[in-house]
């Protein structure tokens, strides 16, 4: 059965490019859906199944009055709601594969939106003149390969086609790729790492892996935490084993790997077991040296490599995070635990190391046990978090949590 791409753009003004893109997919053998978030209008050069009025109004818009208003800011907001819901909608209905769409600034934020708003799986292939850059806000923390357009997304000449052409055949490669499972389905624990817990997340992941689980283990840069928490939300993972909570200190201090306000949110919601060790709490991730703002300058910093600065969390920070990390833990609906290494939570945090600092650890710890409900187990081991011991205790709670579940 032929596979069907959905192609998202705004036709009105790049409806040649659309056109041979389209001709394209259908020379592979596979059909094409057509959606325009254009506002000034269509293109009578092919179908087009899903219209700018039809997206307008799902975006909780007019396209009338989008017309009218000329307001290109809140037509933005409005079409890339509209793609976003439909394209949800669609997908959920066995209408399309897979997904692509060609633009600039504007029509990727667009078109991306509605890539976000697709399972991870779903093919997405963006051409865009913005691709070469600082991609994050677009791709968030999905599956979108970007495609770096090269010459304006502006007609069909030599450079524009060879880029056509190889964004096609990427989609429908991925389209046609076999999806199915190459092995049992295993229970699926996410567990989260970092450079300075590697050594413990690696003998969880032994371990687990040798009790019949599967582990996803995410890089906690911020991406990876959110990523970890999406799938949570999606139903992929059974349970969190979160070794690696540092995304808050970035989240609290300014950090480039911050996950956001709603970290430690994601396993609660959705009732599954969570062990949180504030693993890596110690320490705030900032670019090269000379990126600190200025108001750190006084603090104790820690060179990782030229493109990573690390500057240690104090006692206030460490108390206001136990604060935190408690709240998160009562709004719970799953079971979960909390477990702390009293040796230092990374490597770097242990004794003789430059952010060995066992006050400002256990100023978190206290904070957590002062705020935290009646019936959450709080275990305090007398190692570091790499230490051997560290990690079979933390297995140990963890399948404790599972058994309850």
């Amino acid at each position: 059965m032929a596979k069907t791409i959905l192609l998202i753009g705004a036709f009105d003004v790049k409806g040649e490019e659309y056109d041979f893109v389209r001709k394209l997919i259908e020379n592979q053998g596979c059909k094409v859906l057509t959606m325009n978030f254009g506002v000034l209008g269509e293109t009578d050069l092919f179908p087009i199944d899903v219209g700018n009025a039809e997206v307008a109004k799902a975006g909780g818009g007019d396209i009338n009055q989008l017309q009218k208003d000329k307001d290109r800011g809140v037509a933005m907001k409005v079409m890339s709601k509209g793609v976003a819901g439909l394209a949800e909608n669609l997908f959920r209905e066995g209408k399309f594969d897979g997904v692509m769409g060609m633009g600039g600034s504007g029509g990727t934020t667009v078109i991306t939106s509605a890539m976000r708003a697709l399972p991870i799986g779903v093919p997405k292939v963006m051409v865009s003149t913005v691709a070469s850059g600082n991609i994050a806000v677009y791709v968030g923390e999905k599956d979108i390969t970007m495609l770096p357009a090269i010459v304006d997304v502006a007609g069909v000449n030599l450079m524009s086609e060879k880029i056509f052409k190889e964004a096609v055949g990427a989609i429908c490669g991925m389209v046609k790729m076999d999806y199915k499972s190459s092995g049992d389905q295993k229970p699926i624990i996410a567990a989260t790492m970092f450079g300075n817990t590697t050594p413990c997340v690696d003998r969880c992941r032994e371990s687990l892996v040798a009790k019949g689980y599967e582990v996803f283990v995410f890089h906690c840069t911020g991406t990876g935490g959110k990523a970890m928490e999406g799938l949570v939300e999606e139903g992929y993972i059974y349970a969190v084993l979160d070794i690696t909570t540092t995304e808050w200190a970035d989240e609290l201090c300014g950090g480039v790997f911050t996950a956001g306000p709603t970290r430690l949110e994601a396993p609660g919601k959705v009732g599954i077991p969570h062990l949180i060790v504030p693993g890596c709490v110690d320490m705030v991730n900032f670019g090269p040296r000379d990126t600190v703002p200025e108001k750190f300058k006084d603090r104790l910093f820690y060179e990782w490599n030229p493109s990573v600065t690390l500057m240690r969390t104090n006692i206030e920070e460490n108390a206001k995070m136990g604060e935190i990390f408690a709240q998160k833990a009562n709004a719970s609906k799953g079971r979960v635990a909390f477990l702390f290494p009293l040796k230092g939570v990374s490597m770097l945090d242990s004794e003789g190391q430059p952010f060995w600092w066992p006050e400002a650890d256990q100023a978190m710890f206290d904070a957590i046990k002062k705020n935290i409900k009646p019936g959450i187990k709080v275990v305090e081991l007398d190692c570091n978090i790499n230490d051997e011991a560290f990690s079979q205790k933390a297995v140990e709670m963890l399948m404790e949590l599972m058994v309850q579940k």
